[in-house]
């Protein structure tokens, strides 16, 4: 049974402040929409993610969109709107859950909550029971109190049959609160299934604190290390962090020697615990010689991405008397980034020597240190 996320994107969230609209805002080193992303792309039983955006989000490519397997609907004048351009991108039958990107907190169990509950019924979403006593105020006086017997604050995501879902949109009219009163005013009988205190909406600015705290209480935190080592030797040019900087010999290497970028592989495969670039890249193998590093980094960065983590800073220290590193550091942490997928200011590259002493002291060669942090959500 296939089960599509239609992850509503749209809004502009000026409630919750800032520059720029929530779901585009940071925490823990990533976006708020990436977070939620993270979840459902994560989820063994999601089959497929469809983002409803703004359009002016889309023209921006904000987070890098393009670069994910994620079907991109526009966002209508209103969130049922939107939630109809998400659906009508759905092919067959199937279940849908339609979420909101601000819910960055949501968990797996959650999810299979309203998944297992669909296999009993046309439509299921999480609610959390409500336990506060309720007060009917006004002009910031208590003028009654409310029953809360039976009362459930809902949360996302919300689950249907897809089939179900579309033709009760396909007749309702007007503003609706969520995709559950769209359904109830087809007649659709909802499942709650339960909810967490922890699947909060960033709505205000201190939502934002709150989902911090939660995201991080939950990250998977690593740091690898990497160190390698390159003999100079004939030749006019040095490949360093990507960048060739001409010099009076290079590097030896079965590979294009390019001792910066080998490094911070090894320290993104240390972080994995996945071994090293001889492990997965063998200099016994002739297909290396003379390769373009850029191949072995952009591995180490995939498998980070197909093992659930986020690279969220590399910071790389060359060895050497020579060549000079510094008028060259801003290009090569250019490089870098761009091949990492990372800010520029997520990326440091500099240089220090050995007081001359040792190899590099004695410019035999170039050595390198560097440090990867990754992080699980």
């Amino acid at each position: 049974m296939s089960v599509t996320a239609v992850i509503v994107a749209a809004g502009r969230g000026t409630r919750a402040g800032g520059n720029v609209p929530k779901q585009w805002q940071q925490i823990a080193g990533k976006t708020v929409l990436d977070h939620t992303i993270a979840v459902f792309a994560m989820h063994p039983r999601v089959t497929e993610i469809i983002m409803v955006l703004h359009p002016d989000d889309i023209a921006a490519n904000r987070g890098a969109l393009l670069a994910k397997d994620i079907k991109i609907a526009f966002g209508g004048a209103t969130r049922s709107a939107s939630v109809q351009n998400g659906l009508a991108l759905i092919q067959g039958d199937g279940l849908v859950l339609i979420h909101d990107a601000a819910r960055c907190c949501v968990s797996a169990a959650v999810i299979d909550g309203v998944i297992d509950a669909l296999a009993d019924g046309p439509a299921a979403a999480p609610g959390l029971a409500i336990t506060d006593a309720l007060w009917v105020g006004q002009n910031a006086k208590v003028m009654d109190t409310q029953d809360r017997e039976g009362l459930f604050g809902a949360q996302t995501p919300q689950g249907f049959d897809v089939a179900t879902i579309k033709a009760a949109y396909a007749t309702y009219t007007g503003p609706a609160a969520d995709d559950v009163a769209v359904a109830r005013a087809a007649g659709i009988t909802v499942t709650i299934t339960p909810g967490s205190a922890d699947n909060i909406k960033i709505t205000t600015p201190e939502d934002f604190a709150r989902a911090a705290r939660l995201l991080e209480s939950n990250m998977d935190i690593r740091t690898g290390n990497g160190f390698d080592v390159h003999a100079f030797g004939p030749g006019d040019h040095v490949i360093l962090c990507g960048v060739k900087i001409q010099h009076n010999q290079g590097l030896v290497g079965h590979s294009d020697a390019d001792v910066g970028m080998h490094t911070v592989t090894d320290a993104i495969y240390g972080g994995l615990a996945r071994g090293d670039i001889g492990q997965h890249f063998p200099p016994s193998d002739p297909q290396w010689k003379g390769a373009a590093s850029e191949i072995f980094l952009r591995h180490a960065v995939a498998l980070a991405a197909d093992m659930g983590f986020t690279i969220t800073h590399v910071d790389c220290t060359l060895i050497c008397e020579h060549p000079k590193v510094g008028p060259h550091a801003a290009e090569m942490r250019r490089v870098m980034a761009g091949l990492m997928g990372l800010d520029v200011d997520r990326v440091s590259v500099k240089a220090t020597t050995s007081e001359r002493l040792g190899f590099t002291g004695r410019g035999e060669g170039i050595a390198c240190m560097a440090t990867a942090t990754l992080v699980k959500t």
